[in-house]
């Protein structure tokens, strides 16, 4: 009697599939920012008179990220930030209410960021490199943004993301200001610091 074997040439497709199953098995966990964390957001600049930063420690992210059965990373499908404008501060009443002058931030109070595309690679066991692609509306103006984020999965579950990205306020439509009043020019260029700490809130998968 002839016996059926998985391995045959034209199963063999079939059965490497099922042998590796386990490993492409996919969790799809949600987060969202640890109210305990120090999360914060950095916006530094330049000006003819001296470099300045404002910092805000409140906003809003959540997102999910995929996970395959050895606990790996293996993407990041959602990811969404907003930020209250005005939550921004300097230490410095007058430069912050010049700042939300130029954000418009009366009709525009929203920063916001909505991830459109990831791609995850694994540097060390437990940290990740994420290069990220999304739309971030500045003043009402919508702009494509490509971004590396550095991730680190805890051993709580929670994942510390930081990274940072170059901006230009002409490019949101923004005209560099002048503060104080005249002599300080703002520089175009921006640099946007961030550091994230996400708890898991439920595996969806």
């Amino acid at each position: 009697m002839k016996t059926f074997n998985i391995f045959q040439k034209k199963n063999r497709p079939i059965a490497l599939l099922f042998m590796l199953s386990p490993l492409l098995t996919v969790a799809q966990t949600a987060y969202k920012l640890s109210e305990t964390a120090s999360n914060s957001v950095k916006v530094t600049g330049t000006s003819n008179v001296q470099d300045w930063s404002m910092t805000a420690k409140q906003f809003e992210s959540t997102g999910t990220f995929n996970f395959n059965a050895r606990g790996e990373m293996t993407d990041v499908t959602v990811l969404k930030f907003t930020l209250a404008a005005k939550r921004l501060k300097s230490g410095k009443s007058a430069m912050d209410e010049c700042t939300y002058k130029m954000l418009n931030a009366t009709e525009f109070p929203q920063i916001s960021y909505k991830l459109t595309f990831a791609t995850v690679t694994m540097v060390q066991a437990k940290r990740y490199s994420i290069q990220t692609t999304g739309i971030l509306t500045i003043a009402g103006k919508t702009q494509s943004l490509s971004m590396k984020v550095m991730a680190l999965v805890n051993a709580d579950g929670s994942i510390s993301c930081h990274g940072s990205e170059k901006l230009m306020l002409t490019d949101y439509g923004i005209e560099p200001p002048s503060f104080m009043p005249g002599p300080m020019k703002v520089g175009n260029n921006l640099v946007i610091r961030f550091e994230f700490e996400y708890i898991k809130t439920s595996v969806v998968k």
